[in-house]
């Protein structure tokens, strides 16, 4: 199986100056796809910046899945022969507004992934829960699953997509000042306990007295660091991949005595209350509401 070369695009955004922030994703998608990257990732909110303070002014730069930015990601992406993982905030059918990412290819829009745990922070405080279920799409080699920022807190998240086949989970994200213990231990503890690769792609620059701390990262599936971009410039890092070791879960460490493999030893009959409701107001330790 060929080896995939990835990168994590990390960029600035202007908030609510779209075709800036347009402009600056094409570019780092011809950078990308000129240091020989397949598939490029960016941040969250990427087109649109983040830090909205109402629903009323952040609709009006929500665009369709597809729509026109998409479709001009989709012409570049053509021309490279790059896949891009570019976040944005989605407009929807019925008039929902929602913190999303699309993946685009070279025969253009593929999906479009609808944030599902939603922090109380910059525009997620007034966008619409994610209504659809995780999926793995095979870009020719790559299965590739989207989360976004928050979704990476919940291990459901990345398990589903592991179980789903997932050989690379990417994860735009916008972490501010406060963020770092995730950017140290959680993309690790995603990629090593379901032995997937993670792409976490995050933003720098400041908006409305938030500050984002780049440092996006490529782990392996053993939870090691492939590359790591640094905390205050725009930056693209890239690390080649294998899809055939992802999808090798079993870890032989010592044949016929040391033997793990962390999706088939699961026990899905005895993990009910990780789908049981939880009342509002609920202590969590009290266990699930009947």
């Amino acid at each position: 199986m060929s080896l995939w070369k990835i990168a994590a695009v990390q960029i600035d955004c202007r908030l609510g100056d779209v075709p800036f922030n347009l402009r600056t994703i094409r570019a780092g998608l011809r950078d990308a796809a000129r240091l020989g990257a397949r598939l490029a990732v960016f941040p969250e909110c990427a087109l649109t910046g983040y830090c909205f303070e109402s629903r009323d002014e952040a609709m009006p730069f929500a665009e369709a899945a597809p729509g026109p930015s998409i479709d001009a990601v989709a012409a570049d992406c053509r021309e490279l022969g790059i896949w891009a993982v570019v976040g944005m905030l989605e407009r929807g059918e019925t008039g929902g507004l929602f913190n999303a990412c699309a993946l685009i290819g070279p025969a253009g829009f593929v999906a479009a992934y609808r944030k599902i745990h939603l922090p109380f922070l910059g525009v997620d405080r007034f966008t619409t829960t994610g209504d659809r279920p995780f999926a793995v799409h095979d870009l020719g080699g790559l299965r590739v699953g989207m989360n976004i920022c928050y979704d990476g807190s919940f291990p459901e998240s990345a398990r589903v997509l592991t179980v789903l086949g997932a050989d690379l989970v990417a994860l735009p994200t916008n972490w501010p000042t406060g963020a770092a213990p995730t950017i140290r231990h959680l993309t690790a503890a995603r990629a090593l306990e379901n032995h997937v690769y993670y792409a976490a792609c995050n933003r720098i620059g400041e908006e409305r007295g938030f500050r984002f701390i780049g440092q996006s990262r490529i782990i392996d599936c053993n939870g090691d660091l492939l590359a790591a971009a640094g905390a205050e410039a725009p930056e693209i890092v890239t690390a080649e991949i294998d899809p055939g070791a992802a999808r090798n879960k079993r870890l032989i460490i010592v044949p016929g005595k040391y033997e793990l493999d962390r999706v088939a030893h699961r026990r899905p009959e005895m993990y009910g209350p990780l789908t049981a409701p939880v009342r509002p107001g609920q202590d969590a330790g009290s266990g699930p509401s009947i």
